[in-house]
């Protein structure tokens, strides 16, 4: 056995513990999703699982409540996705501009980001809860209203309301990107700016946004994926409601898993949002590739 032989051997072994993991984990549960997707397996019918091709996929895709929550996660993904970017970047910009006090500012911000999404759920649906919301009462204080808002009785305020949460438990991540972004920038740039007479706004959008672009894509890459794959706020604030008004793609395939015991369909949804999330990442990557 050659040196150079053994050294790869011994390299590859080395990774093989990680490789076996990742496969474990990660691959191989992927390929039983696939595989159920093109089966009849219902838990309440355990005797009767066979083939049955692409019926599962084509029973989802001509079922007008699929196309509404699928309407429901584009929705939620926009929506969801502006918001935290506007407010991850306002929070960057401040946290890049503060002179006193940094560490205790950006652990303050960091906070809603390590509480569990669960919890941050059931916070949301207590703080708007019809009877015990402490928002009314805050709107009713300033005047602002004469009765009580049902916002998670009301579809376009349940959005609003499960929007709102996921922003609140996200921006730290975008605000931490960003803000390693801005940490790139030269100072000299500014610098040249303001000697040139640049103002602030034009030095936000000639000097500020076009550093940032490549980390911008990079966020919304991460977030779509987690937009997509929301299921933790919705569980906790709405369930769904009202009206499935709130229902998104993982929430529907962990209905049938879980609630109709149906693992074909809730396998086959699964598998379309992963082939979703593959489609948006390429393009992402693609775009990511352009810019560099």
């Amino acid at each position: 056995m050659t040196k150079t032989i053994k050294e790869n051997l011994i390299g590859y072994l080395s990774i093989a513990p990680a490789i076996l993991l990742i496969g474990g984990v990660g691959i191989i549960p992927i390929l039983i999703t696939f595989t159920y997707s093109f089966q009849y397996r219902v838990l309440t019918d355990p005797l009767n699982i066979h083939f049955v091709g692409l019926d599962n996929y084509i029973k989802l895709l001509t079922d007008p409540s699929f196309w509404e929550v699928f309407k429901n996660t584009a929705v939620f993904a926009i929506l969801s996705m502006t918001v935290e970017l506007f407010v991850g970047l306002t929070a960057a910009l401040f946290m890049n501009s503060a002179k006193r006090y940094v560490g205790i500012i950006r652990t303050i911000i960091l906070i809603p980001w390590a509480i569990p999404g669960i919890i941050i759920a059931y916070m949301f649906s207590f703080m708007f809860n019809d009877q015990l919301s402490v928002i009314n009462v805050i709107l009713e204080g300033l005047g602002l209203i004469d009765n009580p808002i049902t916002f998670l009785a009301n579809k376009h305020w349940a959005m609003f309301v499960v929007v709102v949460a996921d922003t609140w438990k996200q921006f730290p991540y975008i605000a931490l990107m960003l803000l390693a972004g801005l940490q790139t920038i030269p100072k000299e740039l500014y610098e040249s700016a303001s000697v040139d007479g640049a103002g602030t706004i034009q030095q936000f959008f000639k000097i500020t946004l076009p550093n940032l672009k490549g980390i911008i894509l990079i966020v919304l890459l991460f977030r779509t994926m987690g937009a997509i794959r929301i299921f933790d706020i919705i569980y906790g604030i709405t369930g769904g409601g009202p009206a499935n008004s709130t229902a998104t793609l993982l929430y529907k395939a962990y209905k049938y898993i879980f609630g109709d015991m149906n693992f074909g369909l809730g396998s086959a949804m699964s598998t379309i949002i992963t082939l979703m999330i593959m489609i948006l990442s390429f393009v992402y990557i693609r775009t990511l590739k352009t810019e560099d």
